[in-house]
């Protein structure tokens, strides 16, 4: 299935890759209408049209008397950093005071240097407007002062829906669900597609943002149940590496990697 990238692919799942086999088993074929709203299972089959781009073939210069034409697919993998912000003043009353810690500044260094340390030509840097995201993104992009930064409101931090199984003491009410549901996956539809036809060359982005934004689209690109989404534990700083290839099959080379940190340093 990965054809001539499958050699990458063993050395990015190996080693610090939290990931391991993932199955889910149901007793009945479900359709997925919103992927956003509750109750949702993943259909029996893998959805190859998961992002509504799947390509069969493109028709070029197409000779007389030819109904074939020649074919033309993606041949490049995006690959997409997703990275928590740093540790910060959680207890703050108003939103522009949780600003990062002291701790979370040197999180933001650290996790700066390791995606340097990758030597990867980043395509650019997406970010959450919350301020806890800019500043760790400002920390980030000393590394790289040339690579173009957005600003993205989609991105911001939100409870997308109740978890299930329930979690002690944390309850997502209706309205901030139906509020932040459909923002958080519009975010998802926004930055997660396969390749482009038109891509040559592979592709590397970094989008800094929140915990709960960042579970909420492991899962959807899983096409496991998003309710899941409180199950899926990340450290502050931490760093999630999803590659996806050129015939849309979405592989997660990273999850929530901090190995990068000293001990004293891990928060979540």
């Amino acid at each position: 299935m990965f054809g001539r990238h499958s050699r990458w692919l063993r050395g990015a799942i190996g080693g610090s890759t939290v990931l391991g086999l993932l199955s889910y088993i149901q007793s009945e074929k479900k359709v997925v209408h919103n992927a956003w709203t509750t109750n949702f299972e993943p259909l029996m089959k893998w959805g190859y049209n998961w992002d509504k781009r799947e390509y069969f073939y493109l028709i070029n210069d197409k000779p007389d008397g030819d109904d074939t034409g020649k074919r033309s697919k993606p041949t490049a993998l995006r690959h997409i950093f997703l990275i928590r912000h740093g540790q910060y003043e959680q207890g703050a009353k108003i939103k522009s005071e949780k600003r990062l810690t002291a701790l979370g500044r040197q999180q933001a260094e650290l996790v700066g240097q390791r995606l340097k340390e990758l030597k990867f030509n980043y395509t650019c840097m997406l970010r959450s407007s919350k301020v806890r995201a800019q500043e760790t993104s400002d920390i980030i992009i000393k590394n790289f002062p040339d690579l173009p930064t957005e600003n993205c409101d989609l991105l911001q931090e939100g409870a997308p829906l109740s978890p299930d199984p329930p979690v002690e003491d944390y309850v997502v009410s209706e309205e901030t669900s139906f509020k932040d549901g459909p923002r958080i996956e519009a975010a998802f539809r926004k930055y997660f597609y396969r390749p482009d036809v038109d891509q040559t060359s592979d592709s590397h982005e970094i989008i800094v943002c929140h915990g709960n934004v960042i579970r909420y689209f492991l899962l959807r690109l899983l096409q496991l149940p998003p309710e899941g989404w409180m199950r899926i534990q990340l450290g502050h700083c931490s760093m999630t590496w999803v590659v996806i290839l050129p015939d849309g099959v979405p592989v997660i080379a990273q999850i929530g990697d901090v190995g990068f940190m000293p001990e004293e340093l891990l928060t979540g």
